[in-house]
Protein backbone atom coordinates (compact mmCIF):
# COMPACT_ATOMS: atom_id res chain seq x y z
CA UNK A 1 0.00 0.00 0.00
CA UNK A 2 1.47 3.31 -0.94
CA UNK A 3 0.68 6.81 0.21
CA UNK A 4 -2.73 7.58 -1.26
CA UNK A 5 -2.10 4.68 -3.65
CA UNK A 6 -4.80 2.55 -5.22
CA UNK A 7 -4.49 -1.21 -5.22
CA UNK A 8 -4.21 -2.73 -8.65
CA UNK A 9 -6.49 -5.70 -7.93
CA UNK A 10 -9.34 -3.80 -6.25
CA UNK A 11 -12.18 -2.98 -8.61
CA UNK A 12 -14.53 -0.10 -7.93
CA UNK A 13 -18.13 -1.28 -7.72
CA UNK A 14 -20.42 -0.29 -10.59
CA UNK A 15 -22.76 2.62 -9.98
CA UNK A 16 -25.58 1.05 -12.00
CA UNK A 17 -26.63 -2.57 -12.21
CA UNK A 18 -28.85 -5.34 -10.97
CA UNK A 19 -29.27 -5.64 -7.21
CA UNK A 20 -27.25 -8.84 -6.84
CA UNK A 21 -24.44 -7.52 -9.04
CA UNK A 22 -24.20 -4.39 -6.89
CA UNK A 23 -24.29 -6.28 -3.59
CA UNK A 24 -21.61 -8.73 -4.70
CA UNK A 25 -19.44 -5.96 -6.15
CA UNK A 26 -19.60 -3.86 -2.98
CA UNK A 27 -18.85 -6.85 -0.78
CA UNK A 28 -15.87 -7.83 -2.96
CA UNK A 29 -14.65 -4.21 -2.93
CA UNK A 30 -14.58 -4.24 0.87
CA UNK A 31 -12.97 -7.69 1.03
CA UNK A 32 -10.20 -6.45 -1.26
CA UNK A 33 -9.85 -3.25 0.77
CA UNK A 34 -9.08 -5.25 3.92
CA UNK A 35 -6.43 -7.28 2.07
CA UNK A 36 -5.00 -4.06 0.62
CA UNK A 37 -4.58 -2.61 4.11
CA UNK A 38 -2.45 -5.66 4.97
CA UNK A 39 -0.45 -5.69 1.75
CA UNK A 40 3.32 -5.41 2.06
CA UNK A 41 3.48 -5.71 5.84
CA UNK A 42 5.59 -8.20 7.75
CA UNK A 43 4.06 -10.79 10.07
CA UNK A 44 5.16 -8.68 13.01
CA UNK A 45 3.52 -5.55 11.59
CA UNK A 46 0.28 -7.45 10.95
CA UNK A 47 0.32 -8.42 14.64
CA UNK A 48 1.15 -4.90 15.87
CA UNK A 49 -1.21 -3.31 18.36
CA UNK A 50 -0.98 0.15 16.91
CA UNK A 51 -3.59 2.13 18.82
CA UNK A 52 -3.36 1.37 22.57
CA UNK A 53 -5.23 0.69 24.77
CA UNK A 54 -7.03 -1.29 22.05
CA UNK A 55 -5.62 -4.76 21.35
CA UNK A 56 -6.85 -4.63 17.76
CA UNK A 57 -4.44 -5.70 15.00
CA UNK A 58 -4.72 -6.01 11.24
CA UNK A 59 -4.27 -9.77 11.49
CA UNK A 60 -6.98 -9.88 14.13
CA UNK A 61 -9.32 -8.08 11.73
CA UNK A 62 -8.53 -10.57 8.96
CA UNK A 63 -9.13 -13.51 11.29
CA UNK A 64 -12.36 -11.93 12.57
CA UNK A 65 -13.68 -11.34 9.07
CA UNK A 66 -12.95 -14.96 8.13
CA UNK A 67 -15.10 -15.95 11.13
CA UNK A 68 -17.79 -13.42 10.14
CA UNK A 69 -17.85 -14.71 6.55
CA UNK A 70 -18.41 -18.24 7.82
CA UNK A 71 -20.79 -17.17 10.57
CA UNK A 72 -23.18 -15.44 8.20
CA UNK A 73 -22.84 -17.37 4.95
CA UNK A 74 -22.23 -21.00 5.95
CA UNK A 75 -25.64 -21.88 7.43
CA UNK A 76 -27.84 -20.44 4.68
CA UNK A 77 -25.60 -22.03 2.05
CA UNK A 78 -25.57 -25.39 3.82
CA UNK A 79 -21.81 -25.35 4.51
CA UNK A 80 -19.55 -26.02 7.50
CA UNK A 81 -20.39 -23.67 10.38
CA UNK A 82 -17.54 -24.73 12.69
CA UNK A 83 -15.57 -21.83 14.13
CA UNK A 84 -12.19 -21.27 12.55
CA UNK A 85 -10.23 -19.45 15.27
CA UNK A 86 -12.71 -19.04 18.11
CA UNK A 87 -13.77 -21.66 20.63
CA UNK A 88 -16.51 -22.02 23.22
CA UNK A 89 -13.91 -21.05 25.83
CA UNK A 90 -12.54 -18.09 23.88
CA UNK A 91 -15.07 -16.45 21.58
CA UNK A 92 -12.60 -13.61 20.90
CA UNK A 93 -9.66 -15.80 19.87
CA UNK A 94 -9.87 -14.38 16.34
CA UNK A 95 -8.87 -10.98 17.74
CA UNK A 96 -6.91 -12.01 20.82
CA UNK A 97 -4.73 -14.98 19.86
CA UNK A 98 -2.60 -13.42 17.14
CA UNK A 99 0.83 -13.39 18.82
CA UNK A 100 1.62 -16.98 17.85
CA UNK A 101 -0.49 -17.01 14.69
CA UNK A 102 0.85 -17.80 11.22
CA UNK A 103 -0.08 -14.65 9.30
CA UNK A 104 0.31 -16.19 5.84
CA UNK A 105 -1.87 -19.16 6.81
CA UNK A 106 -4.50 -16.88 8.34
CA UNK A 107 -4.59 -14.69 5.23
CA UNK A 108 -5.02 -17.83 3.13
CA UNK A 109 -7.84 -18.98 5.41
CA UNK A 110 -9.56 -15.64 4.85
CA UNK A 111 -9.13 -15.92 1.07
CA UNK A 112 -10.46 -19.49 1.13
CA UNK A 113 -13.54 -18.49 3.12
CA UNK A 114 -14.27 -15.65 0.70
CA UNK A 115 -13.79 -17.94 -2.33
CA UNK A 116 -16.16 -20.52 -0.84
CA UNK A 117 -19.02 -18.05 -0.43
CA UNK A 118 -18.36 -16.39 -3.78
CA UNK A 119 -18.72 -19.83 -5.36
CA UNK A 120 -21.81 -21.01 -3.47
CA UNK A 121 -23.90 -17.87 -2.84
CA UNK A 122 -25.01 -17.34 -6.47
CA UNK A 123 -26.93 -20.63 -6.32
CA UNK A 124 -29.35 -19.06 -3.84
CA UNK A 125 -31.96 -16.34 -4.11
CA UNK A 126 -31.50 -13.09 -2.23
CA UNK A 127 -34.88 -13.92 -0.68
CA UNK A 128 -33.68 -17.24 0.77
CA UNK A 129 -33.85 -17.15 4.56
CA UNK A 130 -31.46 -18.27 7.31
CA UNK A 131 -33.29 -19.23 10.46
CA UNK A 132 -31.47 -17.70 13.41
CA UNK A 133 -32.06 -18.16 17.12
CA UNK A 134 -34.29 -15.13 17.51
CA UNK A 135 -35.17 -14.06 13.98
CA UNK A 136 -34.88 -14.88 10.31
CA UNK A 137 -32.41 -13.29 7.89
CA UNK A 138 -32.66 -13.14 4.11
CA UNK A 139 -29.53 -13.61 2.03
CA UNK A 140 -30.10 -10.00 0.89
CA UNK A 141 -29.91 -8.83 4.51
CA UNK A 142 -26.75 -10.89 5.04
CA UNK A 143 -25.07 -9.19 2.05
CA UNK A 144 -26.01 -5.78 3.40
CA UNK A 145 -24.83 -6.67 6.89
CA UNK A 146 -21.51 -7.99 5.55
CA UNK A 147 -20.94 -4.76 3.62
CA UNK A 148 -21.60 -2.79 6.81
CA UNK A 149 -19.31 -5.07 8.84
CA UNK A 150 -16.45 -4.67 6.38
CA UNK A 151 -16.94 -0.92 6.06
CA UNK A 152 -16.69 -0.50 9.84
CA UNK A 153 -13.64 -2.74 10.18
CA UNK A 154 -11.93 -1.23 7.14
CA UNK A 155 -12.13 2.09 8.98
CA UNK A 156 -10.27 0.43 11.85
CA UNK A 157 -7.78 -1.00 9.34
CA UNK A 158 -7.14 2.51 7.97
CA UNK A 159 -6.13 3.75 11.40
CA UNK A 160 -4.04 0.68 12.18
CA UNK A 161 -2.16 0.82 8.87
CA UNK A 162 -1.40 4.52 9.16
CA UNK A 163 -0.14 3.99 12.72
CA UNK A 164 2.13 1.14 11.58
CA UNK A 165 3.88 2.71 8.60
CA UNK A 166 2.15 5.98 7.72
CA UNK A 167 0.48 4.58 4.61
CA UNK A 168 -2.90 6.02 3.84
CA UNK A 169 -5.50 5.49 1.18
CA UNK A 170 -9.24 5.25 0.67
Amino acid sequence: MSERGRPQNRIDPPTVGEERQLLEAWLDFHRQTLLWKCDGLTDEQLKTVAVPPSTLTLLGLVRHMAEVERGWFAAPLGLDETWIFCTEDNVDADFDDVAGADAAADLETFRREVATYREHAPRFSLDDVKHGRNRDYSLRWIYLHMIEEYARHNGHADLLRESIDGATGD
